[in-house]
């Protein structure tokens, strides 16, 4: 085999008779197959990135789950509390273009740095916050942070690409992602710990400087550890697929023809909208849950933490399982849909238990949501990776990032207006309608899996070569 791929190189392309069915050799003449491995480094990569994202995450939550201690400590409302964390869906949409662009023409390992570099600067700036006349500085810095996230959540797919092979590459995704969902888990729970409800200003202005100056540490030691060990790729690719998307030539890859071409794929743009009614939902949550519990429970801001973090706990063993089956079944939009309808069931569950009075029953409701509203984050990623193969991976996710990124403004807004003006039933059963939207719409998608055509027609060629070579 490996000689007949030294041929296959050398002979030139369109020199075969004209038949209706080519024979195994011109297979190989078109398709050569290519050699791939696997590097065990490729788990410290994928670990490097979960921690930087992790640490994005938690800077983004850090505020809203104690919105009640930092509206009182910088004399602010509802409306701009919200924006400390709707300044990161906001930032996402006008630079995500341009952060794709760079993905594709310099390289993961840049997009990787530069993000690292956003995120230490901006946790430093707000290290000089913590006084309740520096609300402009404290958002200041957090809007750096928040265009560190550009640099963040398309990353995931194209890492698990790049260093994972074929049956990894799911579950490689979801561990990513997990990474994120880490972040957003610590943010719920220790901000509560690290920053008491006391009437003291002054001591509340301390306790808010250790956690912005731990935040700042962590996101440090995570900036040199990627400009010092963070790769851009393997030498040797770990698949067929990136085996022959190396070979493509710089000038047959367009970015803006990508893009045309995704926006022009009817069962993706499908994805992209019922993702981003998802992951909306999942935003506008995360963003308000301190509001919604404290409705029910006032004085629990501690108990508000911990149940975000039960969302979250529950919806990173969600989000691994959910990687693990892809991987082993293959069932995309299977357990796509499957997955929403869950996601859709924990909702309603969890908004006509909340009003209870009985904590252990909004914890329990709580998870059941998380396991499936956020295990459904990976399996957007890798289900728009099948749908546009060989389009960038960076691409796709981008644009369903962007599409959560629009949704969780609008449904974050919305909601917190309702609950407003009507209370949070009202709030919840208004998120409930649109995952209803978005399960319909998800079983309109029609599923066309390329990137596992173009690996089982590689594996084909392969038992069509050694049949040939046994043959001659």
């Amino acid at each position: 085999i490996n000689s007949l791929r030294e041929y296959a190189h050398c002979l030139p392309l369109g020199d075969g008779d004209d038949t209706l069915e080519p024979s195994a050799i011109d297979t190989a003449r078109l398709f050569p197959l290519m050699e791939t491995r696997l590097y065990k480094r490729r788990w410290v990569m994928l670990f490097i990135f979960s921690a930087y994202s992790m640490s994005n995450a938690f800077m983004w939550l850090q505020y809203g789950i104690i919105s009640n201690i930092f509206m009182r400590f910088y004399s602010i409302g509802t409306l701009a509390i919200d924006w400390l964390s709707m300044i990161y869906f906001l930032t996402y949409i006008p630079l995500i273009l341009p952060v794709m662009w760079l993905l594709d023409n310099r390289g993961i390992r840049d997009v990787v740095v530069v993000g690292s570099a956003y995120n230490c600067i901006g946790a430093w700036i707000k290290t000089g916050s913590a006084d309740p006349s520096m609300f402009a500085l404290t958002f200041f810095g957090q809007f750096v942070c928040s265009v560190a996230t550009v640099y963040i959540l398309g990353i995931p797919s194209r890492l698990a690409s790049l260093w994972f092979g074929q049956q990894e590459v799911s579950t490689a995704c979801s561990i990513g992602v997990l990474g994120n969902q880490l972040g957003i888990a610590i943010g719920f729970l220790v901000p509560p710990i690290l920053v008491p409800n006391v009437d003291d200003m002054d001591e509340l202005a301390h306790h808010i400087s250790i956690m912005f100056y731990i935040s700042a540490g962590m996101a440090t030691a995570i900036l040199v550890l990627v400009v010092i060990v963070f790769q851009e790729k393997p030498e040797i690719p770990p698949s067929q697929a990136q085996a022959q998307a190396r070979n493509m030539q710089p000038d047959e890859y367009s970015y803006t023809a990508s893009i045309l071409s995704l926006l022009r794929n009817k069962p993706f743009m499908l994805l992209v909208v019922s993702y981003g009614l998802n992951v909306g939902c999942f935003y506008a949550i995360s963003t308000l849950l301190n509001r919604m519990i404290i409705e029910h429970y006032p004085g629990e801001e501690v108990n508000a933490g911990r149940i975000g973090l039960t969302i979250v706990i529950a919806g990173m063993a969600g989000s691994l399982i959910c990687g693990i089956w892809l991987d082993k079944t293959k069932t995309y939009k299977q357990t796509t849909l499957a997955v929403y309808i869950l996601s859709l069931t924990g909702m309603l569950a969890y908004t006509f238990t909340l009003n209870l009075g009985h904590l252990w029953v909004v914890f329990v409701t709580a998870g059941v949501l998380g396991f499936f509203m956020t295990g459904y984050l990976p399996l957007g990623f890798e289900y728009a990776v099948e749908l546009t193969y060989p389009e960038s991976e960076g691409t796709s996710s981008g644009l369903l990032n962007c599409s959560a990124q629009i949704f969780g403004i609008i449904f974050t807004i919305a909601q917190g207006k309702i609950m407003d003006y009507w209370g949070t039933l009202a709030g919840n059963i208004f998120l409930c309608i649109f995952l209803l939207i978005g399960t319909v719409v998800t079983g309109f998608i029609k599923s066309d899996l390329r990137r596992q055509k173009a690996n089982q027609q590689v594996e084909v060629q392969t038992v069509s070569v050694s049949t040939t070579v046994c043959v001659t």
